[in-house]
């Protein structure tokens, strides 16, 4: 590397941060190129496909063939078990003004990690859950393997009309042959195998209409083995529910859950298990017993002429121990730069991070910490070359960084307790789960704990 090669960081090796880090490899930017370092604060790359994309989801997760091509020639170092300090003294991590003297510019891929609120009375109350952090649960992220969720209570509430309210519901319904063919850890398999829960309310605020399902996804909890789909429309389906004009993928849930109500599913059927569509529902408060999740009283909605939801008084309590919303995401603020709570995104304008309207040198955001949480994973690509764009754009003007060689980079990382592992240690990795998938008969199973994760990876090595 030429000391006028610019060095990029791309914080955050999950979809966003991948693409970004392909598309700068791809710009071909002078003869030297560009110097792009991948950082995450886990030992493991993929972000969402690895932790968010539920284990059963083997198609969607195959996106990791793409995501990884870069690291694959080396064109792109990755920089795992670097988390960036937050704010405040005593905070783990390298602080990012000193990753700031060692790149030409920083982009921001961290995404959008926290639950939103249902901000009902008892909330608080434990088995009251948000559906990021379920998720990363049973997903096997290393910040949730101590969750131990309540699953010694037949009862399940699930707060939403999204995907993600549909996978938590279909791996609580599943067998245990049917989960331990997926990557799921081993403590994960264990306590869903051992699980009580029977019935799994979904509760959806609006009608059949209006639900934000995919029909692939919808279909999945048709098809379960150990569970039967049993729609509360209270008569909607039945009396005929207007087609959504031109909408094929809304045509497609309307005719399977119209199938259901009309027989697919019942209170007496074979299976073991029910997945309960309870329409025009919305959570009102939650009931506790000795600080756990007891129960949760619901209200049944109506849609007014203005196309709003409003409740009508009517309610009902279902017995359940444990509630997991999800009803979206927000992000953490990023240490360093400015923040929209309300949007829950660094201010930005086509990736350039501004605060007070002015761009800040060399700061660029993408994916969901630049948007918001929406989109799928094929979103972040074409969001991603915009980023880049606007960076490459910028790129002549901006300073060269105060210490541009590799070495000093380690160093700086080592002086605040960062000891990083690499490509070559993440495949350590990798092959440790793929050691263990085949002796469960599966393709992986996911190390979970951060320090099995460490000693798979070898961190002891040096970094190459």
């Amino acid at each position: 590397m030429t000391p006028l090669q610019p060095r990029v960081a791309v914080i955050g090796a999950g979809p966003s941060g991948l693409y970004a880090a392909a598309s700068l490899l791809a710009a071909g930017y002078g003869d030297a190129g560009i110097s792009v370092d991948v950082l995450d604060r886990l030992p493991a790359p993929y972000g969402l496909v690895r932790y968010g994309v539920a284990p059963d989801h083997v198609k969607m997760k195959s996106v990791i063939r793409v995501l990884q091509k870069p690291f694959d020639p080396a064109e792109v170092h990755f920089l795992g078990n670097v988390p960036v300090a937050r704010d405040g003294a005593g905070s783990p991590g390298v602080p990012l003004e000193v990753l700031r003297e060692h790149y030409t510019a920083i982009v921001h891929a961290t995404g959008s990690s926290v639950d939103r609120d249902l901000g009902i009375p008892g909330e608080e109350l434990a088995g009251s859950i948000g559906s990021g952090a379920f998720v990363s649960w049973y997903c096997g992220h290393p910040d949730f393997t101590e969750l131990d969720p309540p699953l010694d209570h037949p009862g399940v509430a699930v707060v939403g009309a999204g995907n993600v309210a549909l996978d938590v519901a279909r791996v609580l319904a599943k067998s245990h042959a049917e989960m331990a063919a997926t990557d799921i850890p081993d403590r994960v398999l264990e306590a869903l195998t051992h699980s009580r829960v029977r019935d799994v309310h979904v509760l959806i605020r609006r009608g059949p209409q209006h639900v934000r399902f995919t029909p692939a996804e919808l279909r999945q909890i048709g098809e379960l083995a150990n569970a039967e789909v049993v729609v509360h429309d209270d008569g909607l389906l039945a009396a005929g529910v207007e087609d959504p004009d031109g909408d094929r993928r809304q045509r497609q849930n309307l005719e399977m859950l119209t199938e259901w109500a009309a027989g697919g599913g019942s209170e007496g059927g074979t299976k073991p298990r029910r997945i309960h569509l309870r329409f025009l529902r919305s959570p009102v408060r939650l009931l506790g017993e000795n600080g756990r999740v007891s129960g949760v009283v619901v209200e049944r909605n109506r849609i007014d002429a203005d196309g709003r939801v409003v409740g009508t008084g009517m309610q009902e309590t279902l017995d359940v121990g444990l509630v997991v919303r999800a009803i979206g995401y927000s992000a953490e603020p990023v240490p360093g730069l400015p923040f929209d709570r309300r949007t829950g995104t660094v201010p930005n304008v086509g990736g350039r991070v501004v605060r007070d309207g002015v761009p800040v040198p060399g700061a660029y955001v993408t994916g969901w910490i630049k948007r918001g949480p929406t989109g799928v994973i094929g979103t972040n690509k074409a969001d991603a070359a915009q980023t880049v764009a606007a960076l490459l754009e910028d790129l002549p003007t901006l300073p060269a960084p105060a210490h541009p060689d590799r070495e000093s980079l380690l160093e700086a990382l080592a002086e605040h307790g960062v000891r990083p592992v690499d490509w070559t240690d993440w495949l350590q990795l990798d092959a440790e789960e793929m050691r263990l998938g085949a002796a469960r008969g599966a393709d992986r199973v996911k190390v979970a704990e951060m320090a099995a994760m460490l000693a798979a990876c070898r961190a002891d090595a040096p970094v190459r």
